[in-house]
């Protein structure tokens, strides 16, 4: 394993290829979403036996809803299961619970599920795992820069005014993304807290990326030399 001076605070993840490892063994897409919640499981325990504090997981993006119905609906109720099921396991473990994400558009009971989960392990600190739903990188600046405009009617946005008003604040930046499924882009994600995290792209579909693949990652992420604009 990396040295501890070299773990990332903070790993990120892009959740692709559901669809395709399902599809490839003959099964409904829905399937494979899950499937990859078993991966979640293994990542997150990973990430804990690792020291990362922070592990976020980009699970529904706000293009997402532009997928058939049926796909929809079913990963809705996998949301909805997932958390109530996994929701005494981040109270034994230590792990703070959050969303971020534009909620609105999402049933009352998920959004109480949510809410309610987020309360209960708000205490926890071994580690923060963060779920994005309904949510984009363009969205968060534009809701980001409304927000600072309406808490300082007559000031001129800046950095750190518009940094304190994203939905990821007091979450700190990535230093690690990883996308699987072999698919290199960021689709809309996290667009100005990665203006300096380091990538890692997995050929790995997600139902099959686990301790291994993630420990992987974490070996790459240790030998990048980290310089953000300057020279060492």
């Amino acid at each position: 394993m990396t040295e501890v001076s070299r773990i990332p605070q903070h790993v990120t993840i892009i959740m692709d290829g559901n669809g395709r490892w399902a599809k490839e063994r003959g099964k409904e897409r829905v399937y494979g979403h899950y499937e990859g919640v078993e991966s979640v499981r293994a990542c997150t325990e990973a990430a804990v036996e690792a020291g990362v504090k922070y592990l976020s997981l980009y699970a529904f993006s706000q293009e997402n809803w532009n997928r058939p119905q049926q796909e929809v609906e079913s990963l809705m109720k996998l949301f909805f299961k997932s958390i109530l099921e996994e929701r005494s396991g981040f109270m034994n473990n230590g792990i703070k619970f959050v969303v971020c994400g534009n909620l609105e558009p999402l049933s009352e009971g998920l959004r109480e599920q949510i809410l309610e989960c987020m309360e209960a392990t708000s205490g926890n600190s071994r580690l923060t795992l963060v779920l994005f739903i309904n949510y984009s990188g363009k969205w968060d600046i534009v809701q980001a820069a409304n927000r600072f405009i309406a808490l300082n009617p007559g000031k001129e946005i800046d950095q750190a005014g518009l940094e304190s008003c994203l939905a990821t604040r007091g979450i700190p930046d990535p230093d690690l993304m990883i996308r699987t499924s072999g698919e290199q882009r960021i689709s809309n994600y996290l667009l100005w807290q990665c203006a300096y995290t380091e990538f890692y792209f997995s050929p790995v579909y997600w139902p099959d990326f686990r301790r291994e693949e993630f420990n992987k990652a974490l070996e790459v992420y240790a030998g990048r030399d980290r310089r953000f604009g300057g020279v060492k």
